[in-house]
């Protein structure tokens, strides 16, 4: 992989991460497609939507290598959002073509994907990848991150409740999610059920909204 400038060495992990590369694009787009096994590809970036990514806001976005392997990654870009009409489709965020959906006026930090190797999980690399862009709000001055955030806990639950009564269960405590709670747990707030979010049968393509606020902007500092 090169040499590289390392930003951070994960405190649990040991992971070192630095910004994404252009040339690093195949084996990024590898490593969500085997994330996601469930998701279809096409809601998936593929290798010239990250090539696209990485010329846009590659300080944005991270990797994470054990030694030489490339074990984790987590994606963004900037966009503007409006909760007053919060539904959209990930394909709406990243539209692809010749575009990365990057906007340098945005006022949100938007988490396009997290993954890490299975073998690598349980490890605190999510955590680590949220501090990360959490310190991207607070450099950029951003509102904060919002992002459509996968809830696969709800395949075994979704012939008995709704997604958004799903989601309130996980937000009460009364039942458990493997993604979604530790999104909680990482100071975030699930707004509401996204319907159509992603093309994922096993959870009828339901995800959750979810956001974290940049206690550092000036709206949300104390008066």
């Amino acid at each position: 992989m090169g040499e590289r400038h390392v930003l951070m060495v994960g405190e649990r992990s040991g992971l070192e991460y630095t910004t994404i590369r252009a040339e690093w694009a195949a084996e990024l787009a590898a490593l969500e497609l085997a994330s996601y096994p469930t998701a279809d590809p096409d809601d998936l970036y593929d290798e010239p939507s990250i090539r696209l990514l990485a010329r846009d806001f590659a300080d944005g976005c991270f990797a994470g290598f054990d030694g030489d392997s490339l074990v984790a990654m987590g994606l963004g870009i900037r966009t503007h959002f409006d909760f007053a009409d919060p539904q959209h489709r990930i394909a709406e965020i990243v539209p692809g073509d010749d575009r990365s959906g990057h906007r340098s006026d945005g006022e949100w930090y938007y988490g396009t994907g997290i993954s890490t190797r299975p073998e690598y999980r349980r490890r605190g690399i999510g955590t680590e990848l949220y501090d990360l862009r959490k310190g991207v709000c607070r450099a950029l001055g951003l509102r904060g991150i919002v992002a459509g955030g996968v809830i696969p806990g709800y395949a075994d639950h979704k012939s008995g409740m709704s997604a958004d009564d799903y989601i309130a269960e996980v937000r009460a405590g009364r039942l458990y999610d493997r993604t979604l709670s530790f999104q909680l747990e990482n100071g975030f707030e699930a707004v509401c059920a996204l319907a159509d979010y992603i093309k994922d049968p096993a959870v009828d393509d339901w995800a959750a909204l979810i956001v974290w606020h940049n206690p550092d902007h000036p709206e949300r500092r104390p008066k």
